[in-house]
């Protein structure tokens, strides 16, 4: 693979050298003093995340404990659900994408789950959730970034139904936490998810919980998987360990690439991620092409996955050769995932993207579309990338 070959997909993203150099480095035993340094290292950074994701960097979370899990975040999404729900707990889980189908899914193999459905791209209509949500109502989950469409739901909003009726709420934060504003407290977030590999900058393996002081009371480790077992993971983590054999050089990469965002400073974070991800919005609508998800008065496009409908040409059968071109320059960027493979493409500005990246990032792909024979204004677009990222 050529040495500066980009990654421009939604995870994995890319890692910096210092992580890389991280997890290089030699071997410890996971029950070593060395070990429990880095745990604690990436667990203090991990705290600031979780808690500080804000444009001031004040805090949003009364307390609440950070968990370093060895696997992506769709174990953290289990862990989650299966140690605050059983066979008797009703959860409601909100879907209009791959991942929040992911989350139904997870529950329906421990609890009774009730979906409020949408079509994938289609924005979550709060009062349809509310009519979902009632006094049975044990857990809600939801994703807040829908990485599969690019589309910020309304997590605060459904946040304030799960408070109304004492339900338990768990938040997929997957392509948010870590590059766009998360509140746990102000949102009446109980379990938050994240993964490594996403806008936390870090290698794929190794995601993150948090679980506020409120959830804790809720946890049944005994309904859960063995290894997802939170009460044990919370013990653990007192002494800055994990239950069973750690991902030493992940843990390691995890807390360079942690210790590097709380350099940076959340608020800067956030502004950079919003901005970027303006400028590929801009680009691309100056090249005539359309935003793939809908929007209504509670959502947003998402500020680190930007997710376009393909034009005639390029879409379909068409497809694989515009994706094909624009690998051969040097960029992966991702289509639709499932139903929607062949009818949009995605790009991702999580992580430590440059502006420069992002500007090859547009380049690549009007000359994707021209060598494919799509008619698109490649300068317009990079002239409107360049104003945003002033």
């Amino acid at each position: 693979m050529r040495e500066d070959f980009l990654l421009l997909n939604p995870g994995p993203v890319p890692v910096t050298r210092a992580v890389r150099d991280a997890m290089a480095e030699p071997m410890v035993s996971h029950r070593s003093k060395a070990f429990e340094a880095v745990y604690e290292r990436a667990q203090d950074h991990l705290d600031y995340v979780f808690e500080h994701s804000t444009p001031s960097g004040a805090s949003t979370s009364a307390g609440g404990t950070s968990l370093i899990l060895n696997g992506t975040a769709t174990m953290g999404m289990e862990a989650a659900v299966a140690n605050l729900a059983d066979r008797d707990s009703e959860v409601v889980s909100v879907v209009n994408g791959k991942f929040g189908r992911r989350f139904a899914r997870i529950a329906d193999r421990h609890a009774d789950v009730t979906r409020v459905e949408f079509d994938w791209g289609e924005p979550v209509p709060v009062d349809a959730v509310a009519e979902a949500v009632d006094g049975d109502t044990d857990v809600v989950t939801m994703v807040h970034n829908e990485t599969s469409t690019g589309i910020l739901n309304p997590v605060e909003a459904v946040g304030e139904l799960a408070e109304e009726h004492d339900a338990r709420y768990v938040v997929d934060g997957v392509t948010s936490i870590g590059g766009d504003e998360f509140r746990i407290d102000d949102w009446h977030v109980d379990v938050a998810v994240t993964d490594g590999q996403k806008a936390l900058a870090a290698p794929p393996g190794i995601s993150a919980l948090y679980v506020t002081e409120e959830a804790e009371a809720h946890l049944d480790g005994e309904h859960a998987p063995f290894y997802e077992d939170l009460d044990w993971h919370l013990r653990k983590a007192d002494s800055h360990q994990t239950p069973f054999t750690s991902a030493v050089p992940l843990f390691r990469g995890l807390a360079e690439a942690v210790s590097d965002i709380r350099e940076e400073g959340m608020p800067d974070r956030i502004e950079r991620h919003r901005r970027q991800a303006g400028a590929f919005r801009d680009a691309f609508h100056a090249m005539g092409l359309e935003s793939f998800p809908r929007l209504n008065d509670d959502a947003e496009y998402s500020n680190t996955v930007t997710a376009i409908r393909l034009p005639e040409g390029a879409r379909g059968d068409d497809a694989p050769a515009f994706f094909d071109a624009v690998e051969a320059r040097g960029v992966s960027i991702s289509g639709g995932q499932g139903h929607l493979g062949g009818d949009i493409f995605r790009v991702s500005n999580m992580g430590n993207l440059t502006s420069e990246q992002l500007i090859r990032g547009v380049r690549t792909v009007g000359e994707a579309f021209g060598e494919v024979g799509v008619d698109v204004d490649t300068e317009a677009a990079l002239d409107a990338a360049r104003e945003r990222l002033r």
